[in-house]
């Protein structure tokens, strides 16, 4: 794992000043590697590489970045890790071998092979920037499923520039910044910035799957190597039809063998466990093939309504790991706060960022490597979200849609207290787990975001938006489309949950589940991983059908399958529980008045990026009116934050 950058120069300079530029954009990146950095320059070309590394496996020189190949043609940066490289190298026979380092692997089929070929064969995580001195051209390159983050983009003065975060590119001496009010619009619905865009115009992400080639008289070519939209269609053309043990054998074979592919590390490595489906099941295969005690790593919060440390730790006991876990105050998480911006880099709202980063932070304390059950829900149709919106549409479409609109326009018309006020002494009757919360703001937002939408797709994409209309509160935005937008559930593209799965998997898991973690641990030097992803098991997700991932209301049904053979049900099946805080209580109490100074009505007008009134009216209904906003007013916040850390002088 480490930080990679780089860029072309657009006018000549010399060499030292050309070192100069790539060692200020390279060390803009020492949090992502901090055992070691690299140049790689040639001056006659313009073309500068730089590399911070984390040092995971080869840990000698040998397996130091920038590096050539030994034919010379190509100079490469990578960040990430290439799983299969040991049997990659047995394809290779005739090498002399410098070192073991992957790098070395890919450089190596690089040139035997070609770019485009070698990177169907790669099983693993990356981005990459290739110099190739023969065609005088770069090639960007990232992953299949968007593990790794790669920017790209062309400043105002010319120069095309690259790196794993936006905090190289701004290393720059030449770099302008403008912020996309587009792309911001885009943020306030997601609570992320989705790819292929970021905050900055002109700054892009790489898509995950995708390469880009810019020669050296500028001409740009882009493709993809790997399509997630094709592969669901080719799985839904020719589904094999397993049974059910032969299915949840071969998902634990193709799981093993990525968990076994990923514990490949000179460095002491572990994993995070929450307790749930998907961190329980690849700990429980870790264990089987470790010849020691696995590492794992849990935080709790004992002022919060629930606790998923205690579940961690009886699944932990089970398995037999060496556990660690850490209980976090109120105070804990807030610190951590003030550290987002520069830790995330461009404005990022998703609020579980915070525990990520404390239990990132804590297992680094004690690993290098950690892997993690990120990409379960999406696989496997673990989120209830797709069985409610499923059910909740099949009922609703047997309703003309005005009947539909006056619904809904009635239950708006009765405030969400009183709606909270009426359906109290109901709530009383059922058990604690069952009792909804804020029930007149669910009941608001299910007439708003669900009964007066024409179809489901866009009822689901109401549903995952934060703000609805995020137009009206970015001035001069005009919202980019997204898959997301341009979603319309076919029925014969397969069922409702199938296409939400789709769409999570294009959209919120690269662009925000990834990012979440990927930032959280590299801020701490942490390389996480993550098995479910890796690209066999994705392809062999797609292949089983819907009754295999959803059965009797149960969610993720063939995991499950798999992690019972490790661990007893009894640990495991319990209600989902989400890696939360109670930031609704926060921004009215400790976090109150750092909100109110980053929404001042002064402050806001002049930086005028947003409608004062609707931000000053939705902060004042959070805080007095009984509302609970917290979710639209931290996308805000969040940008106020970065605004003040980033842009400000």
């Amino acid at each position: 794992m480490c930080g990679i950058s780089g860029y072309i120069n657009s006018r000549p300079e010399s060499d030292a000043d050309l070192r100069l530029i790539a060692r200020r954009m390279c060390d803009a990146l020492a949090h992502r590697g901090p055992d070691g950095d690299g140049l790689w320059i040639d001056a006659a070309a313009g073309v500068v590489l730089g590399h911070r590394r984390l040092a995971i496996v080869d840990l000698s020189p040998a397996g130091a970045q920038p590096m050539l190949s030994t034919c010379g043609r190509y100079v490469l940066v990578y960040n990430g890790e290439i799983y299969n490289h040991l049997e990659l190298r047995d394809t290779l026979g005739g090498v002399a071998w410098r070192g073991h380092s992957d790098t070395e692997t890919v450089l190596a089929m690089f040139t035997r092979h070609g770019v485009q070929a070698t990177l169907h064969h790669l099983v693993g995580m990356f981005a990459m920037a290739l110099w190739d001195r023969q065609d005088q051209c770069l090639v960007l390159v990232r992953d299949r499923m968007g593990e790794k983050p790669l920017y790209w983009g062309r400043l105002p003065a010319g120069d095309l520039v690259f790196g794993s975060e936006l905090k190289a590119l701004r290393a720059h001496p030449r770099w302008q910044s403008q912020v996309d009010r587009n792309a911001l619009a885009l943020y306030m619905r997601h609570s992320a910035i989705p790819a292929p865009h970021s905050i900055y115009s002109g700054i892009r992400k790489l898509m995950p799957g995708s390469w880009v080639t810019v020669r050296a008289d500028g001409r740009t070519e882009q493709g993809f190597y790997w399509s997630l939209g094709e592969v669901a269609r080719r799985a839904r053309a020719s589904a094999p039809g397993w049974s059910d043990v032969d299915a949840a054998d071969r998902l634990e074979h193709l799981l093993s063998d990525a968990v076994e592919g990923q514990m490949l590390a000179d460095v002491p490595l572990g994993a995070f466990l929450s307790g749930g489906v998907d961190s329980s099941t690849i700990v429980a295969l870790m264990a089987q093939r470790s010849s020691q005690r696995v590492r794992t790593f849990a935080i709790g919060f004992s002022e919060i309504g629930f606790n998923e440390a205690i579940h961690a730790k009886a699944v932990a006991r089970h398995i037999g790991t060496d556990h660690t876990e850490l209980y976090v105050t109120a105070a804990d998480a807030l610190n951590v706060i003030p550290k987002l911006p520069a830790m995330y880099d461009e404005p990022f709202a998703d609020s579980s960022q915070i525990p990520t980063a404390l239990v990132a932070a804590m297992a680094r304390q004690h690993v290098t490597v950690a892997l993690s059950g990120d990409g379960g829900d999406e696989l496997f149709a673990g989120y209830n979200r797709y069985v409610l919106a499923e059910r909740v549409w099949r009922r609703l479409a047997r309703v003309p849609l005005p009947a539909r609109k006056m619904a809904a326009r009635a239950m708006l018309a009765v405030s969400p207290g009183s709606w909270s006020a009426l359906g109290r002494p109901v709530l009383a009757l059922l058990p604690a787990r069952a009792r909804q919360h804020h029930i007149g703001d669910k009941l608001h937002k299910f007439a708003s975001s669900v009964l007066p939408m024409p179809d489901q797709a866009a009822m689901y994409r109401a549903l995952v938006s934060q703000w609805q209309d995020p137009t009206v509160l970015v001035l001069g935005s005009q919202e980019p489309h997204t898959p997301l937008h341009d979603a319309c559930f076919d029925p014969q593209a397969g069922s409702g949950v199938e296409q939400m799965s789709l769409l999570d998997q294009m959209t919120y898991l690269p662009d925000d589940i990834l990012v979440k973690v990927d930032r959280a641990a590299m801020a701490v030097s942490l390389e996480t991983r993550v098995p479910l992803l890796d690209h066999r098991v994705v392809e062999f997700a797609w292949q089983i059908p819907m009754h295999q991932k959803i059965r009797a209301g149960r969610t993720k049904w063939l995991l499950r399958e798999v992690l019972y053979r490790h661990v007893p049900r009894h640990l495991i099946d319990r209600p989902k529980q989400g890696f939360a805080i109670p930031l609704h209580e926060w921004l009215r109490g400790p976090l109150r008045d750092w909100g109110e100074a980053l929404l001042a009505p002064q402050r806001l007008q002049a930086e005028g990026f947003f409608d004062v009134r609707l931000v000053r009216e939705t902060w004042r209904a959070h805080q007095y009116g009984g509302r609970n906003f917290h979710n639209l007013l931290w996308n805000v916040l969040m940008f106020q934050s970065w605004l003040e850390a980033t842009e400000r002088p």
